[in-house]
């Protein structure tokens, strides 16, 4: 049961930070440089952004460590999800790749 929890954040943290990236981009143009600017407007975003980004660098150290002895190779598969949708899909899609029953 606390497996699809975790498939259930991932799709919620893909899809909701999403909503809200293409939100900004619908009302302020279709340009990703702009949007990150947006992210160093001031010292409260850029904090967010380097919190952000420390906790996806240690999440992806943690995944290839666990992998390289688990050899649960489809896990590998939450490191795009982190740098290319985020934290809030890559670290819920991880464990619940983790979670998976040991045969």
């Amino acid at each position: 049961m606390l497996r699809y929890l975790w498939l259930a954040l991932a799709l919620w943290g893909a899809v909701h930070p999403m909503y809200w990236f293409m939100t900004y981009m619908s009302q302020n143009g279709w340009s990703l440089s702009a949007l990150i600017d947006a992210w160093y407007v001031n010292a409260s975003t850029t904090g967010l952004v380097w919190d952000l980004t420390i906790a996806a660098i240690a999440l992806t150290l943690w995944i290839l460590s666990e992998v390289a002895v688990r050899r649960n190779w489809i896990a590998l598969l939450a490191i795009p999800a982190i740098f290319c949708i985020g934290v809030s899909c890559g670290l819920p899609l991880y464990l619940y790749f983790r979670s998976k029953p040991v045969a």
